[in-house]
C-alpha cells in the first residue's frame, strides 16, 4: 500500500504517488529448456512525494535507483503498478497523452556529457523543448534562454557556444537549465553530481537547492551517496536490490537510522567534526544479482544481523515513528 506521510514537515499535498511499482527486465531462456527468468530491478516499491518537497532517493549500484525514476518518467514502461501524478495515473496514459505530461515533468542527467548534442548550440538545445511545446516566439524563446542561463549562473552571451566550450559542472548547469525550460512541477535529478569533481559538486548541489525553494519545484534527487542528498532532501528513501529498506525525514535518518543497511551506508558518511566517533559498518561481499535475489529480505545474504527467520519472510516496510519507515523483522531491536 502507499506510504500516507510525507514526513515531518513535508507539504500534506501529494503531487507523487507510486503504489506497488514493478518494472522487471525479461530475459530469453537459457540451453536445453531452461525457463526465462526475468531482472527484478523495481520489486513492488511504494512511495509518495509531496508537492514542493525533495527526496532523495539512495543506494549501492545495482539497487534500482535510476530505474525507479526513469519508470516515472514513463522513459522506461513500468511491468506493473500505478503512477499518480496530480491525481492521474500516468502508467495507463497512451504515447500521445503523455506527451502532454513531459511538460510538467522532466530529467536531469547523471552524465552532462552524453546528454548534450555536441554539434548543437545551447541556444538549440535547450530551445528545442520550447518548440516542442510551442512555448512562445522565436525572440521570446531567445529571451527564456538567456534568463534559464542567468539562472543557473551561466552568462547569457553563452548562447551560442557549444558544449565542449565548457567545463563538466558548466555543462551540467546548462542541462539543468534544459529541465527547466518548459517551467516543470516536477523534476527527476538522476545522480546529478555523480559524473563531477568534489569541488564542483557542492555548488551544483546548491544551485539545485535555491532553485527548487524559488521556484517551488518538487524533486527526486537519486544518488548512491548519503552525503549528497543530506542537505537537499526534505526525506529519504533507501533503497536496496529493488527494495525500499526504509523512508525517513532527513533529520531523523541522518541522526537514527533504523534499518541495518541504512546503517552501514551511514557508517561511510565523512563528518568535519574531528570528535566525532562512530563505528564503521562493512558490509561483506557484493549486491547479488537481481535475476537471483535472495529469499525473504533481499538484504539477508550481507546483513550483519541476520538470522534464519530473514530467509522466509519478506520484511514489510513498517511505520516505527513519525514519517519514519523501515522493513526489517528486527526492528523492534534497534528501538
Amino acid at each position: 500500500m502507499p506510504i500516507d506521510a510525507p514526513g515531518a514537515g513535508a507539504p500534506s499535498e501529494t503531487l507523487l504517488r507510486v503504489s506497488n511499482l514493478k518494472k522487471h527486465f525479461p530475459i530469453r531462456g537459457g540451453l536445453f529448456g531452461q525457463p526465462a527468468v526475468a531482472v527484478k530491478a523495481i520489486d513492488d516499491i511504494s512511495f509518495d512525494i509531496g508537492r514542493g518537497e525533495v527526496v532523495g532517493l539512495v543506494g549501492e549500484s545495482g539497487s534500482g535507483k535510476t530505474t525507479v525514476g526513469r519508470t516515472i518518467l514513463r522513459l522506461t514502461e513500468p511491468t506493473s503498478g500505478q503512477i499518480l501524478f496530480d491525481g492521474q495515473d500516468i502508467a495507463a496514459l497512451t504515447p500521445q497523452q503523455m506527451r502532454a505530461q513531459r511538460k510538467r515533468m522532466q530529467i536531469v542527467f547523471q552524465d552532462p556529457d552524453a546528454s548534450l548534442n555536441p554539434r548543437e548550440t545551447i541556444r538549440q538545445a535547450i530551445g528545442r523543448a520550447l518548440r516542442l511545446h510551442n512555448i512562445g516566439t522565436r525572440g521570446e524563446r531567445e529571451g527564456r534562454i538567456v534568463d534559464l542561463l542567468e539562472q543557473v549562473g551561466l552568462s547569457g552571451d553563452y548562447i551560442d557556444r557549444y558544449p565542449h566550450e565548457f567545463s563538466g559542472g558548466q555543462r551540467q548547469r546548462i542541462g539543468i537549465a534544459r529541465a527547466l525550460a518548459v517551467e516543470p512541477e516536477f523534476i527527476v535529478a538522476d545522480e546529478p553530481v555523480s559524473a563531477l569533481d568534489v569541488s564542483v559538486q557542492a555548488q551544483v548541489i546548491n544551485l539545485m537547492e535555491d532553485l527548487t525553494q524559488r521556484l517551488n519545484l518538487t524533486m527526486l534527487f537519486i544518488a548512491h551517496d548519503l552525503a549528497v542528498v543530506e542537505h537537499i532532501s526534505n526525506r529519504v528513501i533507501v533503497m536496496y536490490l529493488g527494495k525500499i529498506m526504509e523512508i525517513a525525514p532527513s533529520s531523523t535518518l541522518y541522526a537514527a537510522p533504523r534499518h541495518p543497511y541504512t546503517r552501514a551506508l551511514m557508517s561511510a558518511v565523512p563528518r568535519p567534526d574531528p570528535t566525532f566517533k562512530r563505528q564503521r559498518v562493512l558490509l561483506q561481499g557484493d549486491i547479488p544479482s537481481p535475476i537471483n535475489p535472495p529469499s525473504g529480505c533481499v538484504f539477508r545474504s550481507r546483513c550483519p544481523v541476520a538470522g534464519p527467520e530473514c530467509a522466509g519472510n519478506v520484511p514489510a516496510l513498517e511505520q516505527i515513528g513519525e514519517g519514519h519507515f523501515s522493513a526489517c523483522i528486527k526492528n523492534h531491536e534497534f528501538a
